[in-house]
């Protein structure tokens, strides 16, 4: 049996560089034709929200519209002004390979930077939650990471945006840190042993999405960026779970509306 046998098949054989032969373009293709909805782009600026608070919240106050041109099968994209500039929502895609799919088909749409805001568990205790986690690099122990870039230990965000986001949060009344996360598939399977190894190691956050995602981005060369919004311990004390005001929407789209002001300068250049 040769080295690469003993690999497990996640590993194995992915050949990174080749073009998939299913690709985003034709699937909205066929939903579209299916559908009969015709082809428009999706805005510039789009947000992921695992939780849908954020989404939910845009709804109930009448401020966004759904967009029915979006042809993804799975999902919903709502339009909204957020600062002045027109951001697309898709809300619970969860998990690696979900928010990948989702990504994939937002970019393949006309989508130009992707944001995205999920929910985290705290690692290292910064402060009592909640907060964001403004996420440097993301442990790599999902799947869908391994499909876009050789094993590594981390994914990691693009430094020049890191770069670029330097101090844009420092006015904001919650704050956002700059960190690490674990990226896991199996939410229900953080146990203490894990829990005490991720926290020796400096990680901040344990979250479903960022390895996958900027795994993406880099392989894609597409701009993305993750936020940790660290709202609970892993219900490991009585009361846990409060994310803020509006179900911490305030402080989302703020963190949100900065980010996205920056990739729309960005773009405009």
């Amino acid at each position: 049996m040769t080295a690469s046998n003993n690999l497990p098949p996640i590993l194995r054989g992915k050949r990174h560089q080749d073009e998939s032969a299913f690709t985003p373009e034709n699937l909205l293709r066929e939903a579209r034709r299916q559908r009969r909805i015709v082809n428009a782009p999706v805005p510039k600026v789009c947000v992921l929200d695992p939780d849908g608070d954020i989404a939910a919240r845009l709804q109930s106050d009448g401020r966004c519209t759904r967009d029915l041109t979006w042809a993804c099968y799975h999902t919903a994209l709502y339009r909204f002004i957020e600062a002045g500039v027109e951001l697309g929502v898709v809300p619970s895609a969860v998990g690696a390979s979900f928010a990948v799919l989702v990504a994939e088909e937002l970019f393949a749409s006309g989508c130009e930077s992707l944001i995205s805001v999920t929910s985290a568990g705290q690692l290292v205790a910064t402060r009592d939650p909640p907060y964001f986690v403004l996420i440097e690099s993301a442990l790599r122990d999902e799947g869908t990471s391994y499909h876009y870039l050789p094993p590594s230990e981390f994914s990691k965000a693009s430094r020049s945006l890191l770069a670029l986001l330097d101090g844009i949060f420092d006015g904001l009344r919650v704050p956002v840190y700059l960190g690490s996360v674990w990226t896991t598939d199996a939410p229900f399977r953080e146990t203490e042993a894990v829990i005490a190894e991720m926290k020796v190691r400096g990680l901040l956050a344990v979250e479903m999405e960022a390895a996958a995602l900027y795994a993406f981005a880099e392989a894609r060369s597409k701009p993305v960026i993750c936020f940790a919004h660290v709202t609970n311990q892993m219900g490991a004390v009585e009361g846990d779970f409060e994310k803020g005001e509006a179900d911490g929407t305030v402080d989302a789209l703020a963190v949100i509306a900065a980010t996205a002001a920056l990739f729309a300068g960005t773009s405009e250049r």
